[in-house]
């Protein structure tokens, strides 16, 4: 039998075939990694930049503290499926432009079983997250409560006196802190594993 020569016109469209093939799945691999990268790049961008109202972590109090005052005020949400009664120790306080200040929220489990919650937040207007310096707060912590548990939670800020300087601040006499805790879901533990502590306690 004669062999079946391979034509010029056909060796081009297979190359070609497999640069697309190969070009493709290029593009599949670089948009998994992105959707992956998505979650914690954006949160990078917002606490570097105080976007959407993302506050800033402070490690040490301002070297000076203003004679402007700001009223900051508080705000206390649960998310759906979580059983909790959260609250500010006060609804809004006045503070001086770099001043720390400490503030306490208190949160109780109302249901008959213990429950993990954790917190995000954000500042409104969503122009001065950037000025919001946080030394110390319970966000981004798994808070777990045993039935009808109170736990006092502590939140240490202050405003950036270089809030002054903001020429697009003048007028602002108000900012709002919010908290929401949201539940978070346990894993289950698998049927050899549940079947296991059973007879372990059986024995």
């Amino acid at each position: 039998m004669q062999e079946r020569q391979t034509t010029p016109i056909h060796a081009t469209r297979t190359r070609r075939d497999m640069i697309v093939a190969a070009a493709c799945g290029a593009v599949v691999v670089a948009m998994v990694g992105m959707s992956y990268a998505a979650v914690p790049l954006y949160n990078w961008f917002c606490r570097a930049t105080g976007f959407g109202g993302t506050t800033q972590v402070a490690t040490a109090a301002p070297a000076e503290v203003l004679d402007r005052r700001i009223t900051v005020r508080f705000d206390a949400n649960v998310g759906g499926g979580l059983p909790w009664r959260f609250a500010p120790e006060h609804n809004a306080i006045d503070v001086r432009l770099g001043e720390v200040v400490t503030v306490v929220y208190t949160v109780v489990n109302l249901s008959a079983r213990e429950t993990v919650g954790m917190a995000a937040y954000n500042v409104a207007p969503l122009t001065v997250g950037s000025y919001f310096q946080k030394i110390n707060c319970f966000c981004f912590t798994e808070q777990r409560l045993k039935p009808g548990e109170r736990l006092d939670m502590t939140v240490v800020f202050y405003v950036d006196p270089a809030l002054a300087k903001d020429s697009d601040q003048d007028d602002l006499n108000t900012l709002t802190l919010s908290y929401t805790f949201y539940p978070v879901r346990e894993p289950q533990r698998g049927v050899a594993q549940s079947a296991g502590t059973s007879a372990a306690g059986r024995l």
